[in-house]
Parts: C-alpha cells; sequence; structure tokens
C-alpha cells in the first residue's frame, strides 16, 4: 500500500469521529435549553420541575403572543411564579390610589401580567351584532352559538337592550363580587360587605331572603341556565337582570319561550325539571356571550378540546364562567362562597340547604380539582380577592 493511501486510510475515519462528535456536541447544546442562533426566539425547551428535580418534559411554542412558552410559563401560558407584588409599571399606575377607591383597568392589568395571552375585550353580553364575534360564531353551545343564529335574533330583538344598564354602564371603574353558593358562606356575616360592590352577581337558584346577613340582598346580575333557574316566581328578587348561558342547544328554545311568555313545550331534553315561567320583561333579560366558558375551559383551565363539543370532563362550572366574565369586564373582582373543602365530609354543601359536602360526587361535565388549580393562581397573584378564604 503506497504511504498516502496509508495516510488517507487513517485520516477518513478520525474525520468522521471528529464530525460525529461535534454534532453530537451542538444537538446536546440544542436540546438542553441553549438559545440557536438562527432561531434564538422561534424555539426553547420548556423545562418543569419534578419530583427529581428539573427535567425536560416537552417543547412548546406559544404562536399567540408571539413569544416562547419557556421555564417561566406553565402549561397553559400562566407565570409559575406568583405573588402578590405588582411589577413595577402597575405599582408605578396603582401605588398611589388610595385603599378602598376603585381602580380602573386593574384585574385585566394583572392578568394580563401573568398571563400574556389575555384579551380584555369580550362584551358581557351578546348584542344585535354577536354575529362578528369570531371566536365563538364557528362552535356549538356551549362553546358557541352555532346553528342558534335566529332563534338568538329573535330574541336580542325583543330584549333590546344588551349591557347592565344605563347607571352602571357609565361608571368609569366597576368593582365585582361573583357571590358562589358554597357553605362557607353561612354563619360569615359577610352581607354588607358583598352589597358594597356596585355588581353583585349570584349564581342560578341561590337564594337572598332570609340569608342576607351572610350573602346580603343586593342582586345585580343572576346568571343561569333552564335547569338551574329558580323554579317559584316568589323566589325571584326585584331589580335583578336575567342573565342566560346557554349549555346546549334545546336551551334558547327555552329562553325564548320565557322571553316571549309561551306555555314550556318539549322538555324531553333537560336533565331535571325546569322553570315554566320567569318573572322578568324582556327588557330585564341578557345572553351570556359563550367566549367566557370556552375560554374558560380551553384556555384557562386546559380541559379537553374534544373538537370544540361537550363532552367529559369539559365542562367549567357556571361560578369559573362568571369569574372569566368579571376579569374582562370589571376593574376590580372579588369572589365570596367558592372551594369545596373534601376534609370536611359533614360540613354544609350549600348556604342554603343541608346536604353535606360528602354528597360531591365525580362529575362527568366539570374538573374541579383542575378548576381550583386555576382560581388559585387568581388568588396568589392577587387578581381577585377571596372574601370566604375557600379556593
Amino acid at each position: 500500500m503506497k504511504p498516502t493511501h496509508k495516510l488517507m486510510f487513517v485520516l477518513c475515519p478520525m474525520l468522521v469521529l471528529g464530525f460525529i462528535y461535534y454534532s453530537s456536541g451542538k444537538l446536546h447544546l440544542h436540546v438542553w435549553g441553549q438559545k440557536p442562533q438562527s432561531d434564538a426566539e422561534e424555539t426553547t425547551v420548556v423545562l418543569t420541575k419534578g419530583s427529581e428535580g428539573n427535567r425536560i418534559t416537552e417543547l412548546e411554542t406559544d404562536i399567540t403572543v408571539g413569544r416562547i412558552v419557556g421555564s417561566v410559563y406553565d402549561k397553559q401560558g400562566f407565570l409559575l411564579q406568583l405573588d402578590t407584588k405588582l411589577p413595577p409599571e402597575l405599582a408605578y399606575k396603582y401605588g398611589n390610589i388610595s385603599e378602598g377607591v376603585c381602580k380602573p383597568g386593574y384585574a385585566a392589568a394583572k392578568m394580563t401580567a401573568i398571563y400574556p395571552k389575555f384579551m380584555k375585550p369580550a362584551p358581557m353580553f351578546l348584542d344585535r351584532n354577536f354575529k362578528r364575534l369570531a371566536k365563538v360564531s364557528n362552535y356549538l353551545p356551549p362553546f358557541g352559538f352555532k346553528t342558534q343564529e335566529r332563534i338568538i335574533d329573535s330574541i336580542l330583538t325583543a330584549t333590546k337592550n344588551y349591557g347592565l344598564g344605563e347607571e352602571l354602564d357609565s361608571l368609569s371603574c366597576k368593582k365585582c363580587i361573583v357571590v358562589g353558593n358554597g357553605g362557607i358562606l353561612f354563619n360569615k356575616s359577610l352581607g354588607s360587605r358583598i352589597d358594597d360592590y356596585d355588581v353583585v352577581v349570584r349564581l342560578n337558584e341561590a337564594p337572598v331572603s332570609s340569608y342576607g346577613k351572610d350573602v346580603g340582598t343586593k342582586t345585580t346580575i343572576r346568571i343561569t341556565y333552564p335547569e338551574g333557574a329558580i323554579q317559584k316566581p316568589d323566589n325571584y328578587e326585584k331589580d335583578s337582570l336575567f342573565v342566560f348561558s346557554a349549555f346546549k342547544p334545546l336551551d334558547f328554545k327555552w329562553l325564548r319561550q320565557m322571553v316571549f311568555k309561551e306555555k314550556l313545550r318539549g322538555t324531553e331534553g333537560f336533565w331535571k325539571s325546569v322553570a315554566h315561567y320567569v318573572p322578568r320583561e324582556p327588557t330585564e333579560m341578557r345572553i351570556l356571550n359563550p367566549y367566557f366558558i370556552q375560554e374558560a375551559a380551553f384556555q384557562f383551565i386546559g380541559l379537553p378540546f374534544n373538537n370544540g363539543l361537550m363532552g367529559k370532563g369539559n365542562i367549567p362550572t357556571l361560578g369559573t364562567v362568571a369569574i372569566t366574565m368579571a376579569l374582562h369586564n370589571c376593574d376590580e373582582v372579588a369572589v365570596a362562597g367558592f372551594g369545596y373543602d373534601m376534609n370536611t365530609p359533614h360540613a354544609p354543601l350549600h348556604y342554603y340547604e343541608t346536604v353535606k359536602m360528602s354528597a360531591i360526587k365525580e362529575s362527568w361535565t366539570h374538573n374541579i380539582s383542575k378548576e381550583k388549580e386555576f382560581l388559585r393562581k387568581l388568588v396568589k397573584a392577587n387578581i381577585i380577592t377571596d372574601l370566604t378564604n375557600g379556593i
């Protein structure tokens, strides 16, 4: 063998081995989170803290906000490190506002600070331009209004009003409280404090009469669906808006009959008995924007998308939907009566009845533990104030 051939015979394997070693080194650097020179802003490794310390679990790119979901964000896009301290820009804006004075835009600003994808504009109720709402127009109920456009049009023609009312709509800053139905409200004497809020949101058939000391007497809006609506007309409080939230197409047919005071018919598709009459004029009735159900389910909580259809464990509770609505439409948000404590099975489930906490069973539609995880983020970051400390 010629000397030159011998040299090539030795050099070729060395070059190949060198190339492999170099390539593996570059690959190793990229996988473990070093910024590649060409696309440093496009792809970043997600690091999550597990039982064995920090370890790489997945690669995610958050296209919506043009930034990367990195080690500082969780899977839903929320900051991993949450505290009540205001970011410098918000501290400058709100730091000099006196204690108790309403802080304009506070809830949305804080929400955006921990969840950059948050977009504040989202109307509370559907109005005559509802078909322009792209985020919900292509989804069936409960995540949109697809197939229900005609019946919604007829309902909105009769209701005529699409806001909270002239006085509340004109406020430059609104403090809102969402009152849950939890037994944790019992004997807390929060009634007067709840009534101090500009907007008091109540859910389904939770009563006010005889419970004023603990839950207040003021109701601005009562959000409900057919099976959750108050069935005895005498139990409705005065001067509140009846706000309808749809979970299935049949619900809109029920609402139309309530709005036009028609005799109730076609009740086979409801899972329990429903109200036959709602003692409200059409002008006192509203349709909740279904976007809040969609956003709470898929963006905030991370429930199964299921092709945008109602399925097992992908429907948020009405309380979380109401809080989502408030984050978009109120300047400051508080809650009371939220939280299930499964360690106290003999505690009352609701403040107005004797059913115990142990009556809670695995829900087909809801995922209570994941909802609690989301709500705790809001409390920990001081985006919402929990008056009963149950979350």
